[in-house]
């Protein structure tokens, strides 16, 4: 545990970590120490001069939190009328070129510029000269684009492309009020993580043209979610929005922080994967082939299955943990084979020693934690018997070609369980659309093995239901997560001790 000391900030005495800088030592305590160019993944840089605090009796008696450790007896002014004023000072300083375009701003709704002129300064300009000008519209690459006229050189973007991706794309060229960020001639930014340096950037300087112009962010809803691009289970929000008389639409992903999984940032890949929760949806559903209600569909599936001779089940390696184990459930009880064949999902060499993996696919582990069996040759054996193959929203189309398919699938009826319409959604008998993973709740289990909840973020005007409720009216007999899980505790010993509610945010290591 880490050693706490006692300081005094403004009077008051606080508790804090030793050893950490003021700006995080106090923030976990509520108390805010204005700063722009500090992160917590990037270190202290020292350059804005915004977090500087009075240290009572100290020598020097102004320092930067952002580089000042907090130690035994300290005595901290935040609101000392020199403090403020070095503040104000340092706001104007910023603002004297900064463009008054909130109104158009990307940022606006969460800007640190913004907020900060709102609450340590709101002073009218005393600016008689015009502005410097600077570049607008500047295409960094990887979808970023920089408006230099925004930029407060605070170094992040510069220090993430250093320390991070290592790929050092960026730098601050020139001096004084002709320093800009910028990109080395003919060298754009070049790296899978580039966007975000957009999340970085504290004020509006750094945009991405997939978000830029589309939301202002005021409006969005801000919810916890869990990537399902690959196997990392990197932790992330997810900002959506219904307009009026429209549907709920998700308009970006952002990274959230969880130190035991992917720290604060996620892949440019994994970013973008929001919009398969938007695009391709599998809407309408189909029985024999031909258009209908979805109870009908739900109908027409329950009897082709109790009619089957050998049923198929196939089930996916990103649903989560409490859908495999309710169609495994469901398989046992109807005499079907349960699979989690899915090799379309691995992209050998994709990955890299950060966060992306070579397997695309979010709950792997769950299928070997269940004993689903995954390989090809079991599901090819068991598809040269079959009559019937469900697919519980598997990417099939994506581990065989068309003439592949159409092989392995033989004279055997077709039918799917889908999120998004595809190649094998197309061709299937019966279709019924169900919930993605924004839409539902449940847990996965990562490529690091721990185990992780995500909550529903979105509903729809017409919510899809999830795979468990759908396989409960095909004649499941678990009606719902908590009857799952509790079946789950009894079958699977490595979670007889674990209480769904109590999954802690940052996820629970599984031990075998």
């Amino acid at each position: 545990m880490a050693e706490m000391v006692k300081l005094f900030v403004n009077g008051q005495e606080v508790e804090v970590e030793s050893g950490k800088n003021l700006i995080d030592a106090v923030s976990a305590v509520g108390i805010e120490i204005p700063h722009l160019c500090y992160h917590p993944a990037l270190g202290a840089d020292g350059n804005c001069r915004m977090c500087l605090v009075g240290i009572e009796d100290g020598r020097p008696p102004l320092v930067p939190a952002c580089k000042t450790p907090a130690a035994e007896g300290m005595k901290v002014q935040l609101d000392a009328e020199h403090i403020k004023k070095i503040q104000r000072d340092v706001m104007e300083l910023e603002l004297i070129n900064h463009p008054t375009d909130c109104p158009i701003c990307d940022q606006a709704g969460e800007c640190s510029l913004q907020d900060y002129y709102m609450k340590y300064d709101g002073q009218e300009s005393r600016m008689t000269v015009p502005q410097v000008k600077k570049g607008k519209k500047l295409d960094f690459g990887c979808g970023v684009v920089h408006d230099q006229e925004r930029c407060v050189v605070c170094g992040r973007c510069v220090r993430f492309t250093r320390e991070i991706t290592k790929t050092g794309e960026l730098g601050i060229v020139n001096r004084t009020d002709a320093a800009r960020v910028n990109i080395f001639p003919g060298q754009p930014l070049n790296n899978r993580y580039a966007l975000n340096v957009v999340d970085l950037c504290p004020v509006g300087a750094m945009t991405s043209t997939d978000f830029r112009f589309k939301q202002r962010v005021w409006f969005l809803s801000k919810e916890k979610g869990i990537c399902h691009g690959c196997s990392k289970g990197c932790n992330i929000f997810i900002d959506h929005n219904r307009e009026k008389y429209k549907d709920e639409v998700i308009y970006r992903f952002r990274p959230r922080l969880n130190e035991e999984v992917n720290g604060y940032f996620i892949c440019d890949e994994g970013r973008m994967t929001y919009k398969w929760e938007n695009d391709q949806r599998l809407i309408t559903p189909r029985a024999n082939g031909s258009e209908a209600i979805k109870s009908a569909a739900v109908d027409s599936l329950r009897n082709a299955i109790s009619q089957a001779s050998k049923a198929v089940f196939l089930v996916s390696p990103s649903s989560s943990l409490e859908q495999q184990f309710a169609v495994k459930a469901f398989a046992e009880q109807a005499g079907a084979t349960v699979l989690g064949f899915s090799d379309g999902y691995i992209k050998a060499g994709d990955g890299d020693d950060y966060l992306i993996q070579d397997d695309k696919a979010a709950n792997r582990a769950g299928l070997a934690l269940l004993g689903i069996d995954a390989t090809r040759e079991a599901f090819e054996a068991a598809m040269a018997e079959a009559d019937l193959l469900v697919s519980f929203d598997n990417a099939l189309g994506c581990s065989y070609d068309q003439d592949g398919l159409a092989k392995v699938l033989g004279s055997c009826t077709l039918a799917v369980i889908a999120t998004n319409s595809d190649s094998l959604s197309e061709q299937a008998t019966i279709a019924i659309p169900t919930a993605s993973y924004s839409e539902y709740s449940g847990s996965i289990i990562n490529c690091d093995n721990i185990l992780q909840a995500f909550a529903r973020a979105v509903v729809k005007n017409d919510p899809p239901e999830d795979i468990v409720e759908i396989v409960n009216r095909l004649g499941g007999e678990l009606e719902n997560n908590q009857q799952v899980w509790a079946a789950l505790k009894k079958a699977v010993p490595t979670l007889a001790e674990v209480e769904p509610e109590q999954i802690p945010e940052q996820g629970l290591a599984l031990t075998s």
